[in-house]
């Protein structure tokens, strides 16, 4: 078995498998399109700057199929991302766990610790990712807004986020996204891009927004207490700033479904519910060191034994 990364001379083979890939990251699909997705395999000669890797996998009899695998990690991120996999009907072979551990390997070299992947549940493809070791933590539906939407001029409750309102809306963050997922998905520390909404100077709503050429992907963060949510929700898709006639995408998840009850108000068409996957490539451990303490008597330090496995011992 032969694994290496992608170079120009494998282009025929990224064309033979335009149609017979599979993708996991749904909004780098849905705001780029598919086609540009692959098409980064190219750039992967500058994988340190723009953090693209694309890897080949080559049985050693040369009788199977070529696997080609592409993450997406940025510069210091702990999160990498699962963008595509090819062939669909060789995933199920021993060499996709052989690429994937390759996969690991090097992104975590990178400081990666977790790899996400978002899939259909009912895709055959979720049982492969569970045998190569990743894990359900949690669901997603991707919600797209009815084709007759139009922006308005009217004036919004919501408004572009600035540098004041970060605590706020990581205090929204904290109480509204369940401790599992906070482990993996964290908001960044700084640059967060989206909109939020205020009721009485309390932050009540956070929509993180992604543009792309193809659409805008929006995952919001709302408070259960707000009464009016198919209005809010109504006011933030017919003015989102620089839409442009682009499909908007509604990222719901499981902890925020109640969310699902607007969006069917506003006739937005649902997509099928997904799974995030994650394989975690690290775990964190608490290092126990030696520590110096006096010696009262000579006035000079000793070094001690870990103090975790020192024993007292008394004297009858």
């Amino acid at each position: 078995m032969d694994i290496r990364h992608f170079d120009w001379r494998d282009l025929p083979l990224l064309l033979r498998y335009r149609q017979r890939g599979i993708f996991f990251d749904y909004a780098s699909v849905l705001t780029r399109g598919e086609i540009l997705v692959p098409s980064r395999a190219m750039l992967s000669y500058f994988a340190s700057t723009i953090g693209v890797y694309t890897y080949l996998c080559t049985p050693d009899d040369k009788q199977g199929e070529t696997l080609l695998g592409q993450i997406s990690h940025g510069q210091g991120k702990q999160v990498a991302h699962l963008s595509f996999l090819a062939p669909v009907n060789a995933l199920d072979d021993d060499n996709l766990l052989k690429l994937l551990d390759h996969i690991v390997q090097q992104i975590g070299k990178r400081g990666a610790f977790h790899l996400l992947a978002e899939v259909e549940e009912r895709s055959p493809v979720f049982e492969n990712l569970r045998q190569t070791g990743f894990a359900l933590y949690v669901h997603q539906r991707i919600w797209q807004s009815p084709g007759d939407t139009q922006q308005t001029e009217s004036s919004s409750q919501w408004r572009e986020i600035t540098s004041l309102d970060a605590v706020a809306v990581r205090s929204l963050y904290d109480m509204l996204v369940p401790a599992l997922v906070q482990q993996v998905e964290s908001l960044p520390n700084k640059r967060m891009k989206g909109l939020v909404y205020y009721r009485d100077d309390e932050l009540m709503a956070y929509a993180e927004i992604r543009y792309g050429p193809r659409g805008i992907w929006v995952k919001p963060f709302i408070h259960p207490d707000i009464q009016n949510i198919t209005e809010l929700v109504t006011d933030l898709l017919y003015n989102l700033p620089n839409r442009h006639s682009r499909p908007i995408y509604f990222c719901i998840r499981s902890y925020q479904s109640w969310l699902e009850n607007a969006l069917e108000d506003l006739q937005a068409e649902a997509g099928p519910m997904q799974v995030v996957m994650v394989k975690h490539l690290a775990v964190a451990k608490k290092v126990r060191n030696s520590f110096a303490i006096p010696n009262l008597e000579s006035g000079q330090q000793e070094i001690s034994t870990p103090f975790v496995n020192s024993e007292t011992h008394n004297n009858i």
